[in-house]
């Protein structure tokens, strides 16, 4: 049996999301685009181009989507080396690899960004495999991503847990058919979480290492189906 353990890191490994928050809003500014904060920190999970795609529409003129997230990317980059992992993320990997469970990222982060969060993470000892948007055909809330990760590790949707923070995590792990656990830490509400699919959810990545004898981990790692593990959730939520 190969048990996946999957993972999203903006928001859910990595305190983050308020950082690509500001960074989005600045692009957007820049760009002549009155968006308010609130609205794009619903769009934080989202690849670039779907990101755009929910905050500007479909139909925007995409001439401009190569200087938006260019413009993200400038501002984003200068908290590289202020970017920090929450407490316990790297404790919960390893405490995941060690009892036999391969742990794959799964983030549309790539280059100096996936470069940065995984030096803040600082838990490579424990990643057996990474999965990012330019892996695939379409990124989340599509199945591709979490798709392609299991198949980095050789597993089945059966076997694997995929935790984030976004609805657009819960969304494409339902769609792919893995059990979604939500964590808080990245800021959005357990109600959104658990309607977007979520069977579980935690405050944070400590609070999931702290509860993971009655996480979802437990049941599918015993050959369940995951969702006994949602009768149970840490945090006061």
């Amino acid at each position: 049996m190969n048990r996946a353990a999957l993972f999203d890191v903006d928001g859910t490994l990595v305190d983050s999301n308020a950082l690509h928050v500001v960074a989005w809003w600045e692009g957007l500014r820049q760009g002549g685009h009155r968006i308010p904060t609130h609205a794009v920190h619903r769009a934080i999970g989202l690849p670039g181009e779907k990101l755009l795609d929910h905050l500007l529409g479909p139909d925007r003129d995409r001439s401009e989507d190569g200087r938006l997230s260019a413009a993200h990317d400038t501002v984003y980059g200068t908290w590289f080396e202020r970017l920090r992992a929450f407490e316990g993320a790297a404790d919960l990997l390893r405490t995941l690899a060690g009892g036999g469970w391969q742990v794959v990222l799964v983030t549309s982060a790539k280059d100096r960004e996936l470069k940065a969060l995984r030096a803040a993470l600082d838990a490579d000892d424990a990643i057996a495999a990474t999965a990012t948007s330019d892996d695939v055909a379409e990124g989340k809330p599509a199945p591709d991503p979490i798709e392609h990760a299991l198949s980095l590790v050789g597993a089945s949707a059966e076997q694997a847990v995929f935790v984030g923070d976004s609805v657009w995590d819960m969304k494409a792990a339902r769609h792919a058919g893995v059990v979604p656990v939500g964590l808080l830490c990245g800021g959005l509400p357990r109600a959104d979480l658990r309607q977007a699919g979520a069977v579980a959810v935690y405050d944070d990545p400590a609070d999931l290492l702290h509860h993971l004898g009655t996480a979802p981990f437990a049941t599918v790692g015993a050959g369940g189906a995951g969702e006994a593990g949602a009768t149970r959730e840490g945090g006061a939520g």
